[in-house]
């Protein structure tokens, strides 16, 4: 069959029950085909096409019939659309031709083929309305008291349906056609089964109230549409509430996170599988785990390889006994996928897109679809785990799909997301070919939050041209954050969003340090000892510390060449400083970074075999991954913690360094790069732009001499911050702006 529906009121309208359940039948039914018969232009629609939630069209008679197009690849249906255009005058003509009626008003929103105005009741009836559209050949169309169309003759939503049915082939016995305004009467009155649903136009109603093949539905929307189903009979004698469904049955966790990494790590001995706790050194999942600590019943839910040898345990405790309620939610993935989906695709395409690296992208549908599959695992595992109205807190870009399928299967949950990695302008993230279904997904989401004001706004300004929102609410962010002072600054950011379906919520929260953690560390032995021999053995010389991972973002060679001039201009610095350079490497899979590190190395030995002399080399190169306390011993002893990301999501690194310095009452100074969202929280750092080098040189040499009353001063003020927004503080905010309502006042204010 087909359904052949109009979109405002009636297919995007009614009780949310009902368009779950119309919308599912049409998904799970792949006999049902549906068209889109809207007075919207192609231009107005394609944000209902980026909609993850609702059913995508096989075909949209758009512009009150004069555009037709396949609903799949968005191209013109010929030869329909053909005939249409021979018989329309043009825009021009039409506009000119009505150029001297000042009542008439063209509405500003996106037309084709036809000329829409506001129009009052008493200009519709002017006979020189008429005697003007006879001498373009057009049709007019008035609607609600408001709107008049210039349409090519004979053209309109029933003549365009009745042709597309005949060209398809479809019995017209089983075409089903719903509206609610007086723009859809010429199909409802062509001879076709149709449904005038509930709160329908009163002159529609009273056009149609003799029509015997069209019913007067009582439900609005796609109730009014499930009632036209039942009672023309279609999906069989039990009719559609045999097909209605309920996507999934809640669960029992009030609370679930969904992260790509289980809360414990998994490795093999001798053939068996055994777990440790994890050694990344990852904050965030201590803090995510002690929102179980109180007991509260929750899932965890993480990918984890199911190799097929031995029975898959989908769960799993956490730690029986400091989270006894904590549940573990394993997603079997195989490593093929675990590969494409974390290792290539998510590195290799959306991790320098998000970075601003857009050229080194790589995009292929074929591992796309890979991401997808992934995605809805996850979301069907969550779907299952979740109690009735639960909170779902989903993480990072890996899942960026997930909010869409899991609104689908579940409706009734709280979704939140939490976007860890930088998020760019929509110059670039508008290469990424898959930008409509991601920010469609998002916008499932109740709440979404990043690092930054700046990463917000991002998003925002990408989402607006993918869907028509309205800004509900802004808010001020300063003090909290850095306005014009940095290169990821910003003065206002938007906090709420009118998606027309639903309100989106969005908040900065930037990612917190465990002081505890470096606290704990520093009080070791064994870092004070290594603290001791670090002291001694750079006894005369002052040390700049660079901590970063092996990445084209993290600005690497940029600082190695910055360096070497900084040494060439200043002789004076020869045998007096070094650099220590602890680079942490990529995963072994990941080739893509072998030649960046060729490079590095090429440009260490460069530098040290230009600068070295006996007793002094200029760069110490660190590749490989140092434990934190070792890494903590390094922290205390720098002079200048240097770091200079190209462009970086937070920067957890120069937290570390602070609070290292903070608790030991140093005089360090941190020169970070304004491209790092940390730099917009971070007030007191000596920040730097890190593509360009003089000024990478100029602010290193800054520090290097800065007084040691300012450094001090500086340090304070940067501790402060790192103390009071740990870790847990990150956590409880963001839960916290998850359960907080936009203000009624604010929401009218901006209507």
């Amino acid at each position: 069959m087909l359904l052949a529906t109009d979109l405002d009121g009636t297919f995007l309208g009614g009780d949310p029950a009902d368009r779950l359940s119309l919308y599912q039948t049409i998904t799970a039914h792949p006999d049902i085909q549906l068209a889109y018969v809207t007075g919207r232009s192609l231009e107005s629609v394609l944000p209902l096409l980026a909609d993850p939630t609702l059913p995508q069209p096989d075909y949209i008679i758009a512009d009150v019939g004069a555009s037709l197009y396949h609903g799949e690849t968005l191209q013109p249906i010929q030869p329909l659309q053909q005939d249409i255009d021979a018989r329309w005058p043009g825009e021009t003509q039409v506009a000119s031709a009505l150029a001297d009626i000042p009542e008439l008003v063209r509405q500003d929103i996106p037309q084709a083929r036809r000329c829409s105005y506001f129009c009052t009741p008493e200009r519709a009836a002017d006979p020189a309305l008429k005697e003007i559209a006879e001498a373009l050949d057009c049709d007019l169309l008035y609607s609600a008291d408001l709107y008049l169309d210039f349409l090519p003759r004979g053209v309109n939503k029933g003549s365009s349906l009745l042709r597309l049915v005949e060209l398809i082939g479809i019995d017209p016995e089983q075409v089903l056609v719903a509206g609610d305004t007086l723009n859809d009467l010429a199909m409802l009155g062509c001879g076709l089964k149709g449904v005038c649903v509930g709160r329908s136009e009163p002159a529609l109603l009273e056009q149609t109230q003799h029509c015997a093949r069209v019913l007067h539905a009582d439900s609005p929307g796609c109730g009014g549409i499930i009632q036209a189903f039942s009672h023309f009979g279609f999906l069989g004698e039990h009719g559609f509430a045999a097909e209605t469904r309920r996507a999934t049955e809640p669960g029992q966790a009030e609370l679930v996170i969904v992260y790509h990494r289980l809360p414990y790590e998994e490795h093999r001995v001798a053939g068996k599988l055994q777990r440790r706790r994890p050694t990344s050194p990852n904050g965030i999942i201590p803090t995510l785990l002690s929102f179980f600590a109180d007991g509260r019943k929750g899932s965890w839910v993480a990918w984890a390889v199911d190799e097929g040898e031995e029975p898959f345990d989908s769960h799993t405790t956490v730690d029986a006994e400091r989270y006894p309620r904590l549940t573990a939610a394993r997603v079997p993935l195989c490593q093929a996928d675990v590969d494409t989906f974390y290792k290539r695709f998510s590195k290799e395409a959306f991790w320098p897109t998000l970075h601003c690296f857009w050229e080194r992208a790589s995009f292929h549908e074929e591992d796309w679809q890979v991401y997808l599959r992934v995605n809805r695992a996850f979301a069907e595992r969550t779907a299952l785990e979740a109690a009735e109205g639960a909170t779902v807190w989903i993480h990072d870009y890996n899942l960026w799909m997930v909010p869409a399928y899991l609104r689908e299967l579940r409706p009734d949950l709280k979704i939140a997301f939490f976007h860890h990695t930088y998020f760019p302008s929509a110059d670039v993230f508008n290469v990424v070919p898959w930008r409509r279904q991601i920010i469609g997904s998002l916008l499932q989401c109740d709440y979404v939050g990043f690092h930054i004001p700046r990463q917000v706004e991002n998003f925002v300004d990408v989402a607006r041209g993918v869907f028509p929102l309205k800004t509900l609410a802004e808010q001020n962010c300063a003090p909290r954050f850095v306005t014009y002072g940095c290169a990821v600054g910003l003065d206002r950011m938007t906090t709420a969003l009118d998606t027309g379906m639903r309100t989106v919520r969005l908040g900065a929260h930037p990612v917190g340090l465990d002081l505890d953690r470096v606290r704990n560390a520093l009080a070791r032995a064994a870092v004070q000892e290594q603290m001791a021999q670090l002291r001694q053995e750079l006894s005369g010389v002052r040390l700049i510390l660079a901590v970063e991972r092996l990445d084209y973002t993290k600005g690497v060679l940029e600082k190695l060449k910055a360096y070497e001039v900084l040494l060439a201009e200043n002789p004076e610095l020869h045998g007096k400083v070094t650099l220590a350079s602890i680079c942490v490497p990529a995963a072994r899979e990941m080739t893509v970074y072998d030649e960046l590190q060729t490079q590095i190395e090429q440009a260490v030995g460069r530098i040290n075999g230009r600068f070295a002399r006996i007793g002094w080399t200029p760069v110490q190169f660190f590749f490989r991954s140092l434990p934190f306390d070792e890494v903590v011993a390094w922290y205390a002893m720098a002079d200048v913690m240097w770091i200079t990301p190209l462009r970086d999501g937070l920067n957890l690194v120069a937290k570390e360094f602070v609070a290292t310095q903070g608790l030991l009452a140093g005089s360090g100074v941190l020169v970070l790069s304004e491209f790092a969202g940390a730099a917009a929280e971070l007030k007191g750092a000596v920040l730097t732009n890190p593509h360009d080098v003089a000024d990478l040189v100029q602010n290193c040499y800054l520090a290097l001499n800065m007084p040691r009353s300012e450094a001090r001063s500086r340090l304070r003020e940067l501790f402060d911050i790192v103390g009071y927004n740990d870790i847990r503080r990150w956590g409880d905010e963001f839960l916290g702006a998850l359960e907080t309502e936009v203000p009624t006042a604010v929401v009218e204010a901006a209507v």
